[in-house]
């Protein structure tokens, strides 16, 4: 009897621990206050598409998904695309949460034009990011200066229905030149870095943050020179697609003596629309205040700013989103 009543006894000590336990948790299984003070989200996983595996927005979704997971205790991690087409359609159809694009794909996207046959309806923004420079880079072999000399050459556009895609052919058109005028590849940044080093191609769009890393590996290995495209005409074609600015390449960037004009486009973070109020919330709190970190992994983050963030806005804003700003705004 009386090992009997010590069994029964320590079953009843596990029995109360195990319950202790339970009640610690936050979410019912892990027990993840004392790492996030008890700030969970509603969901359990937050996956962020962005980009090719090389380019800034993978880069800065890492960490961005690093600090998720660590201060919410969440799943949350990148899913490398084709970018901004893509990322778009991968909200649309519920296979992710959060993704890096394009402004201009972002407002194809809520109009249902373009690269999209009907409105996303599912698509809000949390903030303007930085700017995308259009960066088309040739050898010094060749005798291409500007966007107007790339008519009868072969050249890589970025993966097909990518943001770089959709904004290079936009920027062709809107200088009188098509697909039927040149001879397009369509390659992500890697692939087309590794086409001009071994001469089949002649020029490439390779839009993003500066610097853009197989660009400036590019350039430690080869003889490049940066294209430019005349501010007057990106004005003209801003007419139309207001989300082109005229922005300069800096000197040095990649080696070039003097400043490059060019194209730009502001980068977008946008988020599925049903995530909920409190969730969207604190995401984009928790992004605004590691904007040091996401600056360290990638000078391209440093552009962004809590003051610049809801201008240019191409989609709706979230509500979790809005609550955050007009707290900052002291609303």
């Amino acid at each position: 009897m009386k090992k009997l009543s010590m069994v029964l006894m320590v079953l009843f000590l596990g029995f109360i621990l195990v319950a202790c336990g339970s009640e610690s948790s936050s979410d019912g299984g892990e027990v993840e206050g004392e790492a996030n003070n008890g700030e969970g989200l509603d969901t359990n996983i937050v996956t962020i598409a962005t980009g090719g595996s090389s380019g800034p927005y993978n880069i800065i979704a890492t960490t961005l998904a690093e600090t998720y997971s660590s201060e919410f205790g969440v799943n949350s991690r990148t899913q490398t695309t084709g970018a901004s087409v893509e990322n778009v359609n991968l909200i649309d159809q519920d296979k992710v949460e959060m993704a890096f694009t394009m402004s201009d794909v972002v407002s194809q996207a809520v109009e249902g034009s373009i690269s999209f046959d009907a409105p996303i309806e599912k698509v809000n923004q949390i903030a303007a990011l930085y700017p995308n420079y259009v960066q088309i880079v040739t050898t010094e072999e060749t005798e291409i200066e500007t966007i107007e000399d790339l008519v009868g050459k072969r050249v890589a556009v970025g993966d097909q229905n990518s943001g770089v895609e959709v904004n290079a052919r936009t920027l062709l058109e809107g200088h009188g030149i098509t697909y039927d005028d040149i001879d397009v590849d369509y390659l992500g940044y890697a692939e087309a870095a590794d086409g001009l080093r071994a001469g089949q191609l002649d020029a490439a769009f390779l839009t993003s943050g500066l610097p853009n890393a197989s660009l400036l590996e590019l350039s430690e290995t080869l003889d490049i020179r940066m294209v430019s495209i005349d501010p007057e005409n990106v004005e003209e074609i801003a007419q139309d697609e207001s989300y082109f600015v005229a922005l300069e390449i800096p000197a040095d960037t990649y080696g070039n003596a003097e400043p490059v004009p060019t194209a730009a486009i502001m980068n977008a973070l946008i988020v599925h629309a049903d995530m909920t109020e409190d969730d969207v919330y604190k995401l984009t709190k928790t992004f605004f205040e590691n904007l040091d970190a996401l600056g360290n992994s990638h000078q391209a983050a440093t552009d962004i700013s809590l003051e610049a963030a809801q201008e240019g806005l191409v989609a709706p804003l979230h509500p979790g989103a809005e609550r955050y700003y007009n707290e900052q705004n002291g609303e």
